[in-house]
């Protein structure tokens, strides 16, 4: 460790980790478990059923954490290259690779036992969900295209919280999940933004260092627009109601204030739009669309 990282002060492991997985980005994939769980509860019995939202809970944030954590782990020389990533705890030594693997091995098994104990479907669709979060670390070391695989996983979500409450597979939760991934995906185009000449010269690979900057906002804009119809899609096809609908605008409007506030030639206000806008849009739709189901008939 150099002179420079051992001056840095030197956290509790735990909480070295939980800054290492960035904890409370749980908000952008979370509440789209939470519809699609909430949604087939409603058609189950209109019952809320809160042990299985808890476990649902459990196997959202373990997974998520486990890739973070993964995903931190296999990009570590990479970050230690990159100015805007060289202070992660693995780069600086606030947190050991030995220890991130084992929070990360924690937050696994914290997934496959909420897995276990929602249904035999869950845990046996619950390794093909792990395999995407392993490989998406990988995808900018072989593909131009990672968000592509940073959107497969963020689409198990919903699917997964359907999944969990039904024990039965569900097209109406496929196209809940492929908003999101494409969503997430999206906003990944313009994150990845600010890293273009970094990644140019160490050799990763994505849109914007393929293509520039100018096509990977106007990528992220298809994308959101494509979200945005996928959102209609869902609402249509589960019969939603009219909070659902004001909450669709709500996002729709918000896409608009991203796609304003970056540009491809001012990416001042690109954190902003990352982590305020995307994290607004996923609690908004939520709020809107239990009030819907409320309002339609879920008993608390």
């Amino acid at each position: 460790m150099s002179s420079a990282s051992a001056a840095i002060p030197q956290p509790g492991r735990t909480k070295a980790f939980l800054r290492l997985v960035m904890i409370e980005h749980s908000v952008f994939a979370l509440p789209f478990a939470y519809i699609a769980s909430l949604t087939a509860m409603y058609q189950e019995d209109r019952n809320i059923h809160w042990g299985r939202l808890l476990l649902v809970t459990v196997a959202m944030v373990g997974l998520r954490t486990f890739a973070m954590a993964a995903n931190r782990i296999i990009d570590r020389e990479i970050d230690a290259r990159n100015p805007r990533t060289a202070h992660r705890e693995l780069v600086t030594g606030a947190m050991t690779v030995r220890h991130a693997w084992t929070g990360a091995l924690i937050a696994l098994v914290f997934f496959l036992g909420a897995a276990a104990l929602l249904n035999p479907l869950c845990l046996a669709l619950a390794p093909i969900a792990v395999i995407p979060m392993v490989v998406y670390p990988y995808g900018k070391r072989f593909t131009n295209f990672p968000q592509a695989i940073l959107g497969l996983a963020q689409a198990m979500g919903p699917v997964g919280g359907w999944l969990a409450i039904s024990g039965a597979w569900s097209w109406d939760a496929v196209i809940l999940g492929l908003a999101v991934g494409i969503w997430i995906g999206g906003f990944d185009l313009i994150y990845a933004c600010q890293d273009v000449d970094t990644d140019r010269e160490t050799g990763v690979m994505s849109v914007p260092a393929r293509f520039g900057i100018p096509a990977a906002v106007r990528g992220a804009r298809v994308c959101h627009a494509v979200t945005t119809a996928l959102f209609v899609w869902y609402g249509v096809v589960t019969g939603a109601g009219g909070f659902f609908w004001l909450g669709l605008l709500i996002v729709a409007g918000a896409f608009v204030y991203e796609h304003t506030i970056v540009r491809p030639h001012d990416l001042s206000r690109l954190n902003r739009a990352f982590f305020s806008v995307n994290g607004f849009i996923g609690i908004a739709l939520f709020v809107c669309a239990l009030l819907d189901l409320l309002v339609r008939g879920l008993t608390v």
